[in-house]
């Protein structure tokens, strides 16, 4: 039987070689409301969370859009078509449908 000698780069290999990571897959997060007894609530708590994040997307969007028609407003009053009043009317109105938007939206998901 012949006898087989490796090429020298070959038994240096494993040495400059970069060493793989052996991770694993991060596992999955239980719900806020915990992981439930069954896949039925743990899917419904799961819905929850998704719920509550629409929720907050909502709100999000509700406040970026009272500030950009408080800065409209505040831009012509120095056009000079509306008045200091209007603007601080525009903040307090839009202040009191924040506040109505969470506490709606504070309900709702507290039916879920």
């Amino acid at each position: 039987m012949k006898h087989f000698d490796p090429p020298p780069f070959v038994l240096l290999a494993p040495v400059f070689l970069p060493i793989q990571a052996q991770g694993a897959l991060p596992s999955l997060e239980d719900p806020s409301r915990g992981a439930g007894d069954g896949i039925l609530i743990t899917m419904q708590n799961y819905g929850y969370d998704i719920v509550m994040l629409v929720a907050l997307l909502v709100i999000a969007s509700m406040f970026i859009g009272v500030c950009y028609h408080a800065y409209t407003t505040y831009s012509e009053i120095h056009a000079g078509r509306k008045t200091w009043g209007q603007f601080g009317l525009t903040v307090a109105v839009g202040a009191l449908l924040l506040v109505v938007g969470i506490w709606l939206l504070t309900k709702a998901t507290g039916i879920l």
